[in-house]
């Protein structure tokens, strides 16, 4: 995306566009989570939320950490599609101590009250969505008004999974509806940059087979994987589901094979969202198999969360932050690293699903990865979100 000439600003280069604060926070918010949550999960440690302790964890990943790179990329893509300044300063500001407000709320509900925290939670992304549509219709850039439909779907799954532990206990309805808007994020938008980018490295550097552009067969496959994640929400055990679920898992390979992935092994910063993406149809072939009843629900679950939302997370972050820092699109040692680290993680987090018995040594391994993999990002992507001005300010 291009870079739109920026109003005059002196404040800190931390607030002056969305994706400074979003990305370093969040990516900083999905390390510093799952290290609490490793002493949570074996006992060691006890959190003061109302929320039964594996829903919090599913809850910040999937409503904590994913509507702040969601955030990120919104109030940087957004004022390239209208042409309008971004929001810096105070603005921004807001909208980042809203998001960080929330995560407390979350964290100490049991000691404000459900509902308050609740609130509090909700907030964030009720004024994401205020400020992205703001912009929107003030640039009448109307045709991209149905972004706001993930972040909206996102806030409801948000407000549905507070009210579904507080009456039941835990909320397996909403963590489902969340993740499945995630997922149809992922696969819209992955179907989107991911042919443009490793055809524009092809054309340039590789040429040859190129990807195939979005065609009848990409949205074919999107609306039967609306359809299959909507029957596994609401018949999560219903064999139907299952099978549906596999074949749409097959289809996805078959629109990920399509995309010339093989051929970009030069290019890390492009194999590496191919690589993401594989975790889509993975997941989607694992969780009919749980469905059936053959492997463990787990299996499927990591391979969506910590497989293609945690790499294809990282692997935006890492290029959008090289591309509107005025850096070279080449991934560095500790881009690579990264990348090998939080593959690890999904790796090794879905064998240990699989595994039950080698839990004991894969579930360590499959946090420290992620762990090192977030905390690797902050650190060496830090000085560029913090520290560097944008081309054009």
């Amino acid at each position: 995306m291009g870079i739109p000439r920026l109003q005059a600003y002196r404040g800190p280069t931390l607030l002056s566009y969305g994706f400074r604060p979003f990305f370093l926070f969040g990516g900083l918010y999905a390390a510093a989570a799952v290290l609490v949550w490793l002493p949570v999960y074996h006992g060691e440690l006890s959190l003061t939320t109302a929320f039964a302790p594996r829903d919090w964890h599913v809850h910040e990943m999937l409503f904590g950490y994913v509507p702040a790179v969601i955030a990120g990329f919104l109030l940087t893509a957004i004022p390239n599609w209208t042409g309008r300044l971004p929001l810096q300063g105070r603005s921004l500001l807001v909208l980042l101590l809203a998001w960080a407000a929330g995560r407390l709320a979350v964290t100490f509900s049991d000691a404000i009250g459900w509902l308050p925290a609740a609130a509090v939670d909700a907030g964030f992304l009720a004024l994401l969505a205020a400020a992205a549509a703001r912009e929107i219709i003030a640039g009448r850039n109307w045709r991209n008004l149905k972004v706001l439909m993930p972040v909206a779907l996102l806030f409801g799954a948000n407000v549905a999974f507070h009210l579904e532990a507080h009456v039941s206990g835990m909320a397996p309805y909403a963590t489902r509806v969340g993740l499945a808007a995630i997922l149809m994020l992922i696969m819209v938008i992955g179907g989107r940059i991911i042919p443009s980018f490793t055809r524009n490295w092809l054309v340039r550097e590789n040429p040859g087979r190129l990807p195939v552009p979005f065609g009848r067969f990409d949205a074919a496959v999107l609306a039967l994987s609306a359809a299959a994640l909507a029957l596994w929400i609401f018949l999560p055990e219903h064999t139907a589901a299952g099978i549906g679920l596999i074949a749409v898992g097959m289809l996805q390979a078959v629109r990920l094979a399509r995309w010339a992935g093989d051929r970009t092994v030069r290019d890390r910063l492009v194999l590496v969202l191919h690589l993401a993406y594989a975790f889509v149809p993975a997941g989607f072939v694992l969780t009919g198999l749980s469905t059936l009843g053959v492997v463990a629900e787990s299996a499927g679950i990591h391979a969506w969360t910590a497989g293609a939302v945690g790499m294809m997370t990282l692997a935006v972050m890492t290029r959008a932050s090289l591309g509107h820092t005025g850096c070279a699109l080449r991934a560095s040692w500790a881009t690579q690293a990264i990348y090998a680290a939080v593959f690890m993680s999904a790796v090794t987090r879905i064998a240990a699903a699989l595994e039950p018995q080698w839990g004991a040594v894969l579930l360590p391994v499959a946090g420290a990865a992620w762990v090192a993999a977030f905390a690797l990002f902050g650190i060496a992507y830090a000085p560029l979100l913090a520290g560097r001005t944008l081309r054009g300010a």
